[in-house]
């Protein structure tokens, strides 16, 4: 009887860790958790100080493959539809930011890159996947979480984009 105790009250305690990881994972729906980070430009930026924009965060690494291919697309996007309100962040969750400077350095950007050279905020957004975009409606709300990126992201990206305008 103890052993099968012993073995329950470990089953309950991983699964309660389970849950208590899966509740602090950023869903659709809830607010973002709010953020200071500063840009490459050495300022500060607040993401609770963007409400009333559509803010797309996306988490990369200077060593992923697919990172490289949707940074021109992000660029695109900013670039379309940002007099809408619209604005990519790019967050390098690299520790060590010169490989992420590096990759930076082949292309040709202007959204405001972020460093999180501690993990933090990769860990508070639960990121699991390189990359990661998250966006985030003109209330703060997380509305889309889009895992990885393939060729034709770019077309769901818009759709997104677009309904949040409309909004």
């Amino acid at each position: 009887m103890f052993k099968l105790n012993q073995s329950l009250k470990s089953l309950v305690l991983a699964a309660t860790l389970g849950l208590t990881a899966q509740a602090n994972a950023v869903t659709t729906g809830q607010v973002a958790p709010d953020f200071t980070l500063k840009n490459m430009q050495g300022e500060n930026q607040k993401l609770s100080e963007q409400r009333g924009n559509i803010i797309l965060i996306n988490f990369w690494a200077s060593w992923c493959g697919p990172c490289r291919k949707e940074m021109p697309v992000l660029q695109k996007l900013q670039d379309k539809y940002q007099d809408l309100g619209v604005a990519v962040w790019g967050i390098n969750v690299e520790q060590e930011n010169q490989a992420g400077k590096d990759f930076l350095a082949d292309l040709d950007l202007s959204f405001a890159i972020f460093f999180d050279e501690t993990n933090s905020l990769s860990e508070t957004y639960d990121v699991k996947a390189m990359p990661t975009t998250v966006m985030i409606d003109r209330d703060g709300v997380v509305r889309y979480v889009f895992l990885g990126y393939q060729d034709g992201y770019e077309k769901k990206y818009a759709a997104a984009i677009k309904k949040l305008i409309r909004e």
